[in-house]
């Protein structure tokens, strides 16, 4: 894809020790939007991983993502593991796609459930968030019963400290217009796993028009959240977010 082509969509894939998933989402991902003949970019950012991860994007860019020819595939680097949010403020910033979308590197919902989010942008919404949360979202795959209910104990505290308004701040995939994602993602403080209830904090206090989106979901078993220290770590975010407010 030449420069002077205009960037339609930009993909951020935050990635830290994604050694044996990243390689078949890369592909999920392009083929899907490969498929629909729009020009593309994808955005790995390693964040500081310890495998393979940054080797396994080499070789897709050498020897796959030549032949896309809509699409194109960069790799940033953090020398350091700096924690999700910052992950994808990396990739976010860097983006030159009319629409953003960042994705979890599991692919927990479906590259397909985009279709969603575009409708939701062109029906006027700035940022459009993936819910398990609705009515007519679809859990295909549910996390097992302990994970579950330490999962409830999160929302209920957003929802009771910080914000009320949506039913699920942190599924792992949201769209922006691109001129929200900038400004939202160069404000952006919360390095860890509840940068996403900052981003929306935010977004609520500009005014931007927020839409959230029934989707399919699967739970992924290599989860990056682990269930006794990543709660107490979001707790503390959830905090300073509140004092930020």
């Amino acid at each position: 894809m030449s420069q002077q082509e205009k960037v339609e969509l930009s993909v951020v894939i935050p990635a830290y020790n994604e050694e044996k998933r990243l390689g078949p989402t890369l592909m999920a991902v392009a083929d899907y939007f490969f498929s629909s003949g729009r020009n593309f970019e994808i955005i790995v950012v390693d964040d500081g991983s310890q495998d393979g991860t940054r080797q396994v994007v080499e070789k897709m860019q050498r020897e796959v993502f030549v032949r896309y020819r809509a699409g194109r595939l960069k790799l940033l680097s953090h020398e350091k593991n700096r924690g999700k949010g910052a992950a994808v403020k990396t990739g976010m910033l860097s983006a030159v796609g009319e629409i953003v979308l960042f994705t979890d590197a599991d692919l927990s919902t479906p590259v397909t459930e985009f279709s969603k989010m575009e409708q939701a942008l062109m029906d006027g919404a700035e940022v459009a968030i993936a819910s398990r949360g609705l009515a007519d979202s679809r859990i295909l795959l549910p996390q097992p019963w302990l994970r579950r209910q330490i999962g409830r104990i999160f929302p209920f505290l957003v929802r009771h400290l910080v914000l009320a308004d949506f039913r699920d701040t942190q599924c792992g995939f949201k769209a922006f217009r691109k001129a929200a994602a900038q400004k939202l993602f160069q404000a952006l403080k919360t390095d860890g796993f509840a940068f996403d209830v900052e981003i929306l904090v935010r977004a609520k206090k500009l005014g931007m028009k927020v839409r959230e989106v029934p989707v399919v979901w699967y739970n992924s078993e290599e989860s990056k959240v682990t269930l006794w220290k990543s709660p107490w770590l979001m707790l503390r975010e959830i905090m300073h977010i509140r004092r930020m407010r």
